[in-house]
């Protein structure tokens, strides 16, 4: 099994949920940091949820983020474990609001 750390960022996130990452077949994935910044003059929320078989899970539902601040949606000494075909998506409130950077740690 081959481990590879990855990132991937995702620029102006707004309204429509931005796909950070879909694990490919015989793949694990391992979220070990997301952060979000708001980039806009006016305070804005965030959703970020895992798509599984159609399903979301949210992370975190409706998560202020004041301007000029950032959210860690994972990090510290949580982890989430994603499986081969979830995919792991974030929105925002407002149009073009939100830069998102994502560490992950893919096991192939």
């Amino acid at each position: 099994m081959a481990n590879t750390f990855t990132s991937y960022v995702n620029k102006d996130v707004g309204t429509s949920a931005a796909t950070v990452v879909t694990v490919g077949s015989s793949t694990q994935t391992t979220v070990i940091g997301m952060s979000c910044s708001n980039t806009t003059s006016s305070p804005v929320t965030v959703d970020a949820y895992i798509t599984r078989s159609a399903v979301n899970y949210y992370l975190v539902k409706g998560a202020t983020v004041p301007v000029g601040g950032s959210l860690v949606i994972v990090g510290g000494d949580q982890k989430v474990v994603l499986i081969t075909s979830d995919a792991l998506k974030v929105l925002s409130s407002a149009a073009t609001s939100i830069d998102l950077v994502t560490s992950v740690l893919n096991i192939t």
